[in-house]
């Protein structure tokens, strides 16, 4: 049998064979949208203005909250609740009610951190409780934590980080006692108002009962007016003391001559 012959008889041997089916080879999946899942685990995505409001756990700080929900946000907005605790809970952290006395010196590392771990319990908590006014009203929301040795400057670097729109605060929070003297802001909030890229509004938490619903709690800082009981007073800046003092030693000897 020449070649030839060969080859035709391999092609009849061929084509007795039964036919294989077609592979179907399937496309692979298409990969999830990356802005559905975003959209999904985040609140605040979308929104045309993110509010933070800063938090420090204390009757002002949900004072503040409640403001901004009555008085302050607007449909399509999103809130931050922007929380910066200290890095250690013994030295500077708010507990309110709950009785934290320990011998510092004595203290563990277990009992530190488990100290540590009740603190970011305790905060996660309250803050879920300051947010209810937002659960309420039904306006998006998310809670912001972190830790910081310097907490005001760590809020104004979260804040522009997250690139917020303006920042609500209660007067009296982080850690303030009282109002300062000469209706002065307190350091936090005097820090906050001329580091932060965004407009910062502070909520001036009223002593009275009957102020609680009113506006008169709000002061606005970035504009130099102050809105106390519907009357609008413009705030002068505060003079240093180093230039008085030089001032009247120059008018000492001016007298002396």
């Amino acid at each position: 049998m020449n070649p030839s012959q060969k080859a035709e008889s391999d092609l009849e041997m061929d084509h007795s064979l039964p036919s294989l089916s077609a592979i179907r080879v399937k496309p692979p999946p298409s990969p999830p949208r990356l802005g559905a899942a975003t959209t999904a685990a985040t609140p605040t995505a979308g929104a045309r203005r993110k509010i933070a409001i800063a938090v420090d756990l204390s009757d002002e700080s949900a004072h503040a909250v409640k403001w901004a929900v009555q008085h302050y946000l607007r449909p399509g907005d999103a809130v931050i609740l922007l929380h910066v605790r200290p890095t250690s809970v013994l030295y500077g952290a708010d507990w309110g009610s709950i009785d934290i006395s320990i011998d510092t010196e004595n203290c563990s590392h277990e009992s530190q951190q488990k100290l540590e771990d009740d603190f970011d319990n305790f905060t996660s908590s309250k803050a879920a409780d300051i947010a209810q006014p937002l659960v309420d009203a039904h306006i998006p929301f998310k809670i912001h934590i972190v830790k910081d040795h310097d907490m005001k400057e760590r809020l104004c670097l979260e804040v522009e980080r997250l690139g917020l729109s303006a920042v609500i605060m209660g007067s009296r929070g982080f850690g303030a006692s009282k109002r300062t003297v000469k209706g002065r802001l307190g350091s936090f909030s005097d820090y906050c108002v001329h580091h932060c890229i965004c407009p910062v509004v502070v909520v001036r938490y009223p002593e009275d009962k009957e102020g609680v619903h009113g506006h008169s709690g709000m002061t606005r800082v970035g504009s130099g007016v102050r809105t106390v009981g519907g009357e609008e007073t413009e705030l002068h800046p505060v003079p240093e003391e180093g230039p008085v003092e030089e001032d009247k030693d120059i008018a000492e000897e001016t007298l002396k001559a």
